[in-house]
């Protein structure tokens, strides 16, 4: 394989711009801290890690499948490789199948539990890139996909899910939809004129104060959940702080530019560094 065909390989995992694997993997890690109450056991933090990134990578793979004729017609994604046609539709999905395998492979090593909750996990993740054509709600979809990890991480820690297990996940899953509506806003304009359906899309001139509520629900969900986890201080303030980047979130996309909105979403990396020092320091 040369060097050019690599590329293309890495480019349609994304691998190149790891921020997706980053939003995925932060909230893995605060399950399974929570669920252990502390250090998760080493076998459960490596499935997991190499998880998130092997399905995350299959994530892409799907979704450039899915969007392989639309994709051309937007700006930010026009040369993207199965876009352009330098990797084939069976080369796609070939490799979807290759990063699959090793990551169901991985959950083999876990609980019946865990392993049944990931079939629901790849089904979400198969269903989310097809979502934007019949729904504006494809970002719940992700919401779902994404924060699936959080039951699963509960199930291979712990054995057993909680009411704990399902605030995160809602927390999650509200703070998946508010990051994914800023980065819908970048391709709105796009979007509308292909026949893309988005949260951006449906929301309008009311985006950025329903992700604004979206927000502030996270962080009092995530306040209920420090509560009956009894956590201290430390995770408080990370609370605290991941309030002052979504302000500052909210500031620099209240004119809608497309790099700010892309700056905004990438910024939530941060957010989740952050609640996971806090998790960490507080249990």
């Amino acid at each position: 394989m040369n060097t050019t065909v690599l590329k293309d390989f890495i480019a349609l995992t994304r691998l190149d711009r790891p921020i997706g694997i980053y939003l995925l993997l932060w909230p893995t890690l605060w399950s399974l801290w929570l669920s252990a109450g502390g250090v998760p056991h080493l076998h459960n933090l490596v499935v997991f890690v190499s998880g998130v990134i092997l399905m995350r990578c299959a994530g892409c793979v799907i979704n450039d499948y899915a969007d392989r004729h639309v994709d051309g017609f937007v700006k930010r994604t026009a040369d993207r490789p199965l876009a352009t046609g330098r990797i084939s539709e069976k080369q796609a999905l070939a490799y979807f199948a290759a990063l699959v395998f090793p990551a169901f492979l991985l959950v083999l090593t876990t609980n019946p539990l865990t392993i049944g909750l990931s079939l629901i996990g790849l089904l979400l993740a198969t269903i989310y890139p097809f979502a934007k054509r019949y729904t504006h709600l494809p970002q719940v979809v992700l919401g779902a996909a994404f924060g699936w990890s959080v039951p699963m991480a509960y199930a291979a820690e712990s054995g057993s899910l909680v009411m704990e297990t399902w605030l995160l996940f809602v927390a999650n899953l509200l703070w998946t939809v508010a990051y994914d509506t800023q980065y819908a806003m970048v391709d709105r304009d796009d979007d509308v004129s292909i026949g893309i359906k988005s949260t951006a899309i449906l929301l309008g001139k009311w985006d950025t104060r329903v992700i604004a509520l979206l927000q502030g629900m996270f962080l009092l969900v995530l306040i209920v959940l420090g509560v009956k986890l009894t956590l201290g201080l430390f995770y408080y303030l990370a609370l605290v702080a991941a309030s002052a980047l979504f302000f500052y979130q909210q500031s620099i996309t209240a004119r809608r530019e497309r790099d700010a909105c892309f700056k905004a979403f990438l910024n939530n990396h941060w957010i989740g560094a952050i609640i996971f020092l806090g998790i960490v320091l507080g249990v």
